[in-house]
């Protein structure tokens, strides 16, 4: 199968020039509104919103992600600083360079790490990254498309293991090459370009004059759906951006690595990206496939070991260990752990009055589980301006955008297949202290554009030097995911009903269903704990039995009282003194 016979169908979102204040209040934070980010490096038009195929997806995902590689080159410069001479650099040695270990030394995570130890304490301006050859920087989107890894050639086919690797060509946009290398029993081998593992199509090229260019990325292949295919399993391309999906799936959000002032910083944000990949030969029985990677930016190092399993919920084992670089300038405002960006265009919380599709997003909600045992929801929305909230939390036990809806009747598209895009559900694996949940929304006129991040914000930076470890699981669900043991949020519905509502005013409706509350009476003494903030005035509530739906449905109308300020609403359902229900958290964004 070559690169692009599966489309990389949707993109990560340039999020630069987010003049944001850093939030550091407890509990739920105020929504803040800031200017639509630009970059000069993108360019928008070129993603029509009239069209929807999975080519024009990948378009756009390969647009953005050249962006992010764009924006953040100089990480890329300082790896080739670090990286183009291993064995005679005066900071590499057998034992801290994975590139050059002898048999007394086998590779192992240890030395990314130190690897990674070692390049933030480097301060000199690295040289810039190696140009292409004109010939591959001056391929258009068709042309690119044209250019197929062979897959006959697939690492690992040959020897009948149960995962294989496929590579991604540098061009178009995919300027910046990353190092490739595989492990054989802890003796590392470089994987370099090898123009004959291609086919270029009607492309009139000259790849054997262009040397060892490298690679754009890679994706791992295995018997996900079937004993005699293998499907793809996750895709490293672009900044540090990855993605993966279980059976039955298709490709919808992606996850990265780290995330450097998102919002809140005072240059915009930077984009870290993986400049070297380490992948483990995995045994005839092997059950998972482990990747190793080396992340670098202006500002951070990183070293990263994925452990794949593939499955009906496809898991990501993370192990990351990251360093501040020495004299750091500006000083990271927010750095971003276990990062993920998604989709919403528009859903039930808010229809589109033209499209036919009732629903068009990767995710619909952000779900937080708190150390406290709190459960929240939050629907996602398509703002009018970009808009920032955040959960302050004195521990985390999981958090993750999440596709509820699995119902196609719920988005009627038959070429996209929403309800088969995968939740990401973010575990951590040991306590990673206080921080907030940050997740920022961004308006977007169609589907092309991602335009939803989350992620994790410790409350405390490490000093240069000292390593900030953060290990987690990455949960790619789909039918079967993580929700609340009590009861949760079915759906989320606004507008009128009969009655018009006045100036100011909203309905929500909200369905919670669940093992807690499903074979209540419609008698029971249920009831619903609501609160609207100080600019919000709860007009009229009622929680009653919904017997068509099999939920309990709370009608809610609520008035934003100061038009400019944002209201923050909160729901969830009590059976007699007992909580039964995660929390409904739902931002109405200031109007102007």
């Amino acid at each position: 199968m070559h690169p692009l016979s599966k489309p990389l169908d949707t993109a990560p979102s340039l999020r630069a020039q987010l003049p944001l204040p850093q939030q550091n209040a407890p509990g739920l934070a105020a929504a803040l509104s800031v200017p639509l980010p630009t970059s000069p490096s993108l360019s928008w038009a070129v993603m029509s919103s009239s069209s929807r195929s999975p080519l024009r997806r990948l378009f756009a995902w390969l647009t953005l992600s050249a962006s992010c590689l764009l924006l953040g080159s100089a990480a890329w410069a300082e790896g080739q600083a670090a990286t183009s001479s291993p064995t005679s650099s005066p900071t590499s040695s057998p034992t801290s360079n994975p590139t050059s270990n002898p048999t007394s030394n086998p590779f192992s995570f240890e030395q990314v790490v130190e690897l990674a130890r070692q390049r933030a304490t480097l301060a000199a301006p690295p040289p810039a990254p190696p140009a292409l050859p004109s010939e591959l920087a001056s391929l258009n989107y068709d042309q690119y498309r044209d250019i197929r890894f062979k897959p006959d050639h697939a690492l690992w086919r040959k020897e009948g293991l149960p995962f294989e690797l496929m590579y991604f060509h540098l061009g178009f946009y995919q300027t910046a090459p990353v190092r490739l290398h595989e492990v054989v029993q802890g003796q590392v081998k470089p994987l370099g370009f090898d123009p004959s593992q291609f086919d270029y199509g009607k492309n009139r090229l000259s790849p054997k004059q262009w040397g060892d260019i490298g690679l754009a990325g890679f994706r791992v292949h295995a018997k996900l759906n079937s004993q005699t295919y293998k499907d793809e399993l996750i895709v490293f391309l672009g900044a540090s951006y990855f993605r993966a999906i279980g059976a039955g799936q298709h490709y919808g959000l992606s996850a990265r690595g780290l995330a450097v002032d998102t919002v809140g910083g005072q240059g915009g944000e930077e984009f870290p990206r993986f400049t070297e990949f380490w992948v483990e030969r995995p045994t005839a029985s092997a059950s998972a496939v482990v990747i190793h990677a080396l992340l670098e930016s202006r500002r951070v190092t990183g070293a990263y070991r994925f452990e794949v399993r593939p499955g009906e919920d496809t898991v990501t084992e993370v192990q990351s260990r990251i360093f501040v670089r020495a004299g750091a300038q500006p000083p990271i405002a927010t750095l971003g752990i276990a990062p993920l960006t998604s989709m919403y265009m528009f859903g039930e919380n808010q229809p589109h009055r033209t499209d036919f599709r009732p629903e068009v997003h990767d995710s619909d909600g952000l779900m937080v589980h708190s150390g406290s045992g709190e459960w929240l929801w939050r629907p996602l929305i398509n703002p009018a301006k970009p808009l920032t909230t955040s959960f302050a939390v004195p521990s985390l036990r999981g958090f993750g955008l999440m596709q509820r809806d699995r119902s196609f009747s719920s988005y009627e598209d038959v070429e996209a297949r929403y309800e088969r895009r995968p939740s990401a559900w973010v575990e951590p694996t040991h306590d990673w202290g206080a921080g907030r949940v940050e997740l920022l929304q961004l308006p977007t006129p169609d589907e092309t554009n991602d335009n939803i991040v989350a992620y994790w914000v410790p409350s405390k930076l490490p000093a240069p030097g000292e390593p900030l470890r953060f290990d987690y699981r990455i949960h790619w669900q789909g039918q079967r995911q993580q929700r609340p043991p009590s009861a949760w949020v079915v759906q989320t519905r606004v507008g009128r009903g009969f009655a018009e509502l006045a100036p100011g005013e909203q309905q929500f409706i909200v369905d919670f269903a669940g093992p807690a509350i499903d074979k209540l009476p419609a008698d029971a003494p249920l009831r619903a704990q609501v609160s609207a903030g100080a600019n919000g005035r709860i007009v009229e509530q009622a929680l009653y039995r919904n017997e068509a739906g099999r939920t309990w449905r709370l009608a809610l109308r609520v008035q934003q009282q100061q038009p400019d300020q944002p209201v923050e609403l909160r729901a969830f359902l009590q059976h007699q003194h007992d909580t039964v229900s995660e929390t409904w958290s739902n931002i109405l964004p200031a109007q102007r």
